[in-house]
């Protein structure tokens, strides 16, 4: 197999080719390296690898051959230099902030965020000696105003889990480069097909490969992607944390990539008819979706993204019991956690988060009892809007 790089433009063709030359065999479909460790030809060849940045074929908790294709093919769509895969959305977030912070360090986040990360920032980062400020992130003036001479990281999330604010990268990386502070965005609701955070000098971007990028409902994995020098040294503590993602789920994300653009474009499709549908519904009272005009950053969200996902909200005026009854009425959406994959999911965000977020900060956050999450599928748009509708008139 040649090493020569394929020039590569289109997302769908990074995707497809951007990793074909680290494929050392004859199937086009790669093996699956299954094995825990790898053999060296000499001690000194061994002494070499053991000491190396990330080698691919020493122990798998440091890389495996599998796992170097998936990070070529995300380095790859997210425009990075590099890139570390994780056994979950969660480990390559805590892999991200244990590699970069120490005891009297500083962070800036916002007040929204995906719960898993709303627990590290408020419950475990304090009691490591980090403290934590939380802004609004649709207003810029907050984030500039929580700056610190201690800050070391502004960790963001757009849109945000699960009621699609938008936060201005631009305006957040330069804040950040102008201070010399480190900005993570969290952009696994966008995926690299919708936004590409780099490119607007945010310096890592974390993912749920879970969710979009495996696409499949079958793998849970996390990734990283940013310069060589901030990979590497978020991977020294990756590879301490121990959280490691197996072969397998490395060759099943990598199979899942193979058809991200397609399956992106269609959620982005489904996303837009069901946000329409559901905003001119009298039983609905309000829908979170940043490619509805009346979004109010919809501008903002026009000129970072080029598509607006398969995910959006719905706050029902009927509460708690007009939440249920809609849930449960749907025939082909599933009531299940997760999301990004080809079936349409579907919960209600203040159960699923009752034991992470105290109600007092569900409701300061807007995660009301009437409020419903959606992840749209890859079903026929027709199909799709007609069980919306049918539990709808039966809610």
């Amino acid at each position: 197999m040649s090493e020569k790089k394929p020039g590569l433009e289109g997302p769908q063709s990074k995707a497809i080719y951007a990793s074909r030359h680290l494929n050392k065999t004859q199937a086009v479909s790669p093996p699956i390296w299954q094995t825990t460790t790898f053999s060296a030809d000499s001690a000194e060849d061994f002494a070499e690898i053991a000491i190396a940045n990330r080698p691919p074929e020493f122990y798998t908790r440091y890389g495996n051959p599998n796992h170097q294709m998936v990070e070529e093919t995300l380095a790859a769509l997210e425009g990075g230099e590099s890139a570390m895969v994780t056994s979950s959305g969660m480990g390559a977030i805590f892999a991200a902030m244990g590699g970069l912070l120490s005891s009297g360090d500083h962070v800036v986040a916002q007040k929204n965020h995906y719960a898993g990360a709303t627990t590290l920032l408020k419950e475990f980062l304090p009691r490591w000696g980090i403290e934590v400020a939380y802004v609004d992130q649709t207003v810029n003036e907050e984030f500039a105003a929580a700056v610190r001479p201690n800050t070391k990281l502004i960790y963001v999330e757009t849109p945000v889990n699960p009621l699609m604010q938008i936060t201005d990268l631009r305006f957040v990386a330069e804040l950040g480069a102008s201070r010399g502070i480190v900005t993570i965005c969290d952009n696994t609701f966008a995926t690299p097909i919708n936004q590409r955070p780099l490119e607007f000098g945010i310096d890592a971007v974390v993912h749920s490969a879970t969710k979009y990028i495996g696409g499949h409902h079958d793998v849970t994995a996390g990734a990283l992607i940013g310069s060589k020098d901030l990979v590497d040294r978020i991977w020294r503590f990756a590879i301490v944390a121990g959280a490691t993602l197996s072969p397998f789920d490395g060759w099943l994300l990598l199979r899942g990539l193979r058809t991200l653009g397609l399956r992106v474009d269609r959620h982005n499709s489904n996303g837009m008819a069901l946000a329409r549908f559901l905003e001119n519904h009298p039983k609905v009272a309000k829908v979170y979706y940043p490619g509805l005009e009346n979004h109010p950053q919809a501008e903002l969200a026009k000129t970072q993204m080029s598509g607006f996902t398969g995910m959006l909200s719905v706050e029902l005026k009927g509460g708690y019991a007009a939440a249920d009854k809609l849930i449960s009425s749907l025939k082909l959406a599933t009531r299940a956690a997760s999301l990004g994959g080809f079936e349409t999911l579907v919960v209600h965000p203040a159960s699923m988060w009752s034991l992470q977020l105290s109600r007092e900060l569900q409701q300061s956050t807007g995660i009301n009892e009437g409020l419903v999450r959606i992840s749209v599928g890859l079903e026929d748009e027709v199909d799709l809007i007609r069980d919306f509708d049918a539990a709808l008139h039966e809610s």
